[in-house]
């Protein structure tokens, strides 16, 4: 066997000492948690129900006790489109870190040739076979491969992240669809009954106006009430298609063939409201910790830029053979050699790049600030909404129990002739007013709540 080595000892204790000659990079700058404040600003009251909060290991959901919306949230949260391309996405991501792992090993690649040709007068054929192996090593000096590692690795955490994000995003948003859905039923119940009340007061106005007691004017403008309040049948059937749509969409569906749960009334959160402190938003928050899993890549990739800096060593070698020799050992030939990448001039283009890995690093330091200072802010506005709908909703549970006293008593006056139509025309539409924002007040309080989880953070068991 004859081996052919072109790097010999001597020159390989050079190469070594060339390379170690320049400085390791220093380490790179800590991700630091935030400065948050102890509390929220807007403390939350006792809630919608002076009741015990969500249970641990509970879905935040689960407070509205509404087996049609839970059922709703898993089938969304099982079948969702974006959620399914959202791991997918983290599948490739985690790949990438096996791919970066597998520059801190050698490669070797084999190949095999056969050579066939006829000897001269058709003496027969005459073949040949040869197999080589190709191999080729880069040590890791510097780091470059192990930053590369690290910010595959954060890459992927990112990406886990994010498809926990999606989750968030589709359980409250499936949330506020359905939402959607029973506003708009409510107020389909609440027009038959103001239609009802406006028939009845048209019935009236007409008996008055036969009997010569009113002016056919007086008929005119229950007609046109009348009218006006049916109108609204239009737009509560497109409110109602666009939330069964929507909801369609996020369960990973068409609506033709889909028995929909529909819910029987608003919702109502039954239990306590319990936001925790702006620290755990660090943790709830699945788009801060993608952010802050951004931030590490980014600065993994400041260290892989600075690497290029320095010399590189690549260790590429070759084993042949004949295997169509009679003495195949014999055959057998080794070469190994080194190759020393050492930068000398570039024009700027190595140092340019740690530049700007270093500016995107600061770009996603800020990107990771920002993302906490939104997520406080969500919190805050959500808590603030929360405390006025429901001093809103209280005010209104007033206003409608006057506006029906003062409907039917001016009602029984404009039937004795001591009251004007207009006076039981402004009681009846200051009834169907209140009557109608008291509902949009319940449904707006509950979505104040589902805003508020979904600003938490709490998209599967982290609910209070």
């Amino acid at each position: 066997m004859s081996r052919a080595v072109s790097l010999s000892a001597a020159l390989f204790a050079s190469v070594l000492s060339a390379c170690a000659t320049g400085p390791e990079p220093g380490p790179e700058p800590r991700i630091t948690a935030p400065d948050l404040p102890p509390a929220y600003a807007q403390a939350p009251g006792a809630g919608p129900a002076a009741n015990q909060g969500v249970s641990p290991g509970d879905v935040w959901w689960t407070g509205f006790d509404d087996p049609a919306l839970a059922t709703l949230i898993e089938t969304g949260l099982a079948q969702n489109r974006d959620i399914a391309a959202a791991l997918a996405r983290l599948d490739a991501a985690s790949a990438q870190i096996t791919a970066a792992r597998a520059g801190l090993f050698p490669r070797l690649d084999g190949e095999a040739s056969i050579d066939a040709r006829t000897e001269p007068g058709g003496g027969g054929l005459d073949t040949s076979a040869a197999a080589a192996g190709l191999f080729s090593f880069t040590p890791d000096l510097f780091g470059r491969q192990r930053r590369a590692i690290e910010a595959a690795r954060a890459d992927a955490a990112s990406q886990e992240a994010l498809a926990a994000d999606v989750r968030r995003l589709t359980a409250a948003s499936i949330a506020s669809q359905y939402l959607a859905l029973a506003r708009a039923q409510a107020r389909f119940a609440l027009l038959e009954t103001s239609l009802d009340l406006q028939r009845q007061t048209l019935d009236i106005v007409r008996q008055r106006f036969e009997a010569g007691l009113s002016a056919g004017l007086d008929v005119q403008r229950a007609e046109a009430d009348l009218a006006r309040t049916q109108a609204q049948r239009g737009t509560l059937i497109i409110a109602r298609a666009e939330a069964l749509n929507a909801l369609a969409v996020l369960s990973g569906r068409t609506l033709s063939g889909w028995d929909v749960p529909e819910p029987d009334a608003i919702p109502s959160f039954t239990r306590d409201i319990a936001p925790g402190v702006p620290a755990a938003l660090l943790r709830g928050r699945p788009d801060i910790r993608a952010a802050e899993a951004d931030l590490a890549a980014a600065l993994a990739r400041v260290g892989v830029a600075r690497a290029a800096l320095y010399p590189q060593l690549s260790l590429p070698g070759s084993i042949t053979a004949d295997l169509g020799a009679a003495d195949f050992a014999d055959t057998i030939t080794a070469q190994i050699a080194a190759v020393l990448d050492i930068p000398l001039f570039d024009a700027g283009a190595r140092r340019a790049g740690l530049t700007a890995s270093q500016a995107l690093a600061a770009a996603a330091l800020a990107d990771y600030e920002q993302a906490v200072l939104v997520a406080v802010a969500d919190v805050e506005t959500a808590l603030a909404r929360i405390d006025a709908i429901e001093a809103r909703r209280q005010e209104l549970a007033r206003a409608v129990t006057a506006s029906e006293r003062a409907f039917d008593q001016l009602n029984a006056l404009y039937r004795e002739g001591l009251a004007t139509f207009i006076d039981i025309l402004d009681a009846q539409r200051t009834l169907i007013d209140s009557r109608e924002a008291a509902v949009n007040a319940d449904a707006e309080l509950a979505q104040a709540v589902i805003d508020l989880y979904a600003a938490l953070g709490a998209d599967d068991a982290e609910a209070s």
